[in-house]
């Protein structure tokens, strides 16, 4: 039986707690705005003759001449050849530049669907612009499974794997190390079939590319069978579930958990092989949960002591949901809060105290209250993978759309990277070149590859140019 989520903090008991505080108390803090100095909402206005794009967030746009949404291969070859740059986009769900471009965009949508699938051989063929969720849907539907998943399903397959996305569990690789070959189009226009053998450098730098290597139209992957998994969430103090992290990271496939600042309360989340008669997913309420924290930060945030004293109240303790289902209606959502995110993958040895400086770091900024997550992710090989040099933890920090994330970068990327820190190529960072060729044994060989494909820089953009140390000409 199905235990449905209830709101993680009341409303009704913040009025109240409010109530009883003398108005001097907070007034000032009441009248508060939060919004981040420069946001704007209001979507782009082209010049005449050009488009307008922006990411997820908002906070990456450019008004290129096109946006370019070819249906064959010969026709991204085309439109790749006759254009002075050239930047690939999926769903606009990274936070970085990687995408901006004044001239060409490239949107690979159109490439889609499972191509080809075999139960037998547990391989699949899919459409390098294939939303991640209806890819798990149509690979179920074959019998077939991704052994994994990240938090949010309406990526694309090449946006995913080309930023190194992952899911949680400490026995679970990346998404991408489930590339078996891909099809890639190249600044010259050629057509390549990239595999181990064929092309064994450029698979292993094609896994995770940034879109810096040309376009994909299609990966092949190596498929688990379709399987359910049973979901519990449960709260429990902040000290209780670390001193557990390590220990629940081994008892579950999947194990992650959030913590919810200024409370000393986490919410934990595990998945686990489950076999007979599904309940369905739980009734979500993430989007009611967080505005609850953030009525929290609104009214008491002035009084960090009564914040937390209030969310001890408030919170419900021990299991909140209990439910069961194919894995990939339990694994991700479509997340619809919009927020910025900064997140870092911290080798599991330095994982905890990391995570326990970044706590400590975040709670001197009363106006913070977004949940922080924490997973847990498995090696690979790829040469641009944060994970190719042993199990990490991954920790990610977000703030509201509107409010500053500023302190991101003054605040806790030096945190992140003092512990050996890597970031998710599709999140905020300020890393550069020379930081980057520090962190990745093979940083230098990707970057004289992606120059041998792409020797005028058709592929670069401004970010991507820091990335690799090249100079830039818009």
């Amino acid at each position: 039986m199905s235990h449905t989520r209830r709101n993680l903090l009341i409303g009704a008991g913040i009025a109240a707690a409010a109530a009883a505080v003398p108005a001097t108390s907070h007034v000032m803090w009441n009248g508060k705005d939060f919004t981040r100095k420069g946001y704007d909402p209001d979507p782009l206005t082209p010049p005449e003759g050009e488009m307008a794009w922006s990411n997820w967030s908002g906070t990456e746009r450019s008004t290129p001449v096109q946006i370019a949404v070819p249906s064959t291969e010969d026709e991204l070859a085309s439109i790749i050849q006759s254009a002075r740059r050239v930047r690939p986009v999926g769903s606009g769900h990274s936070f970085t530049g990687l995408v901006p471009c004044e001239d060409t965009i490239v949107d690979a949508s159109r490439f889609t669907g499972v191509l080809a699938a075999d139960a037998e051989s547990r391989t699949a063929t899919l459409g390098a612009g294939t939303r991640i969720r209806a890819a798990a849907r149509d690979l179920d539907a074959a019998g077939l499974a991704f052994p994994n998943l990240p938090d949010v399903d309406v990526q694309t397959l090449a946006g995913s794997f080309s930023t190194g996305t992952h899911g949680t569990g400490r026995e679970l690789q990346p998404m991408h190390a489930r590339i078996e070959g891909f099809r890639l189009v190249t600044a010259a226009g050629d057509i390549l079939d990239v595999d181990g053998t064929t092309h064994p450098d450029l698979f292993n730098a094609g896994r995770v590319t940034v879109g810096s290597l040309g376009v994909i139209t299609q990966y092949t992957l190596a498929c688990d069978v379709s399987y359910n998994l049973t979901r519990t969430v449960w709260v429990e103090k902040l000290d209780d579930i670390l001193a557990r992290a390590e220990e629940l990271s081994h008892q579950h496939r999947n194990f992650e958990f959030y913590y919810f600042p200024f409370t000393g309360y986490c919410a934990g989340i595990s998945h686990d092989i489950f076999e007979g008669e599904v309940t369905g997913r739980a009734a979500g309420e993430d989007d009611e949960t967080l505005d609850g924290l953030r009525e929290l930060r609104d009214v008491f945030g002035w009084a960090p002591w009564l914040r937390r004293q209030i969310a001890a109240g408030s919170l419900p303790k021990g299991v909140v949901e209990e439910s069961s289902d194919a894995y990939w209606k339990l694994l991700a959502t479509a997340r619809p809060t919009r927020f910025n995110e900064m997140e870092y993958h911290i080798p599991l040895e330095n994982g905890l105290d990391c995570l326990k400086a970044i706590i400590k770091a975040i709670e001197t900024r009363k106006d913070t209250f977004f949940p922080m997550e924490v997973r847990f992710i498995a090696p690979d090989d790829a040469w641009l993978s944060p994970f190719n040099d042993g199990p990490r933890m991954s920790i990610a920090c977000h703030a509201a759309v509107n409010e500053p994330y500023d302190y991101f970068f003054s605040l806790l990327e030096p945190i992140h990277r003092a512990h050996g820190g890597r970031p998710h190529w599709g999140k905020l960072h300020s890393l550069g070149h020379e930081d980057l060729t520090a962190l990745y044994p093979r940083f230098q060989d990707f970057c004289d590859l992606r120059k041998s494909l792409d020797p005028e820089g058709k592929f670069l953009n401004a970010h991507l140019a820091r990335l690799f140390g090249e100079t830039f000409d818009a």
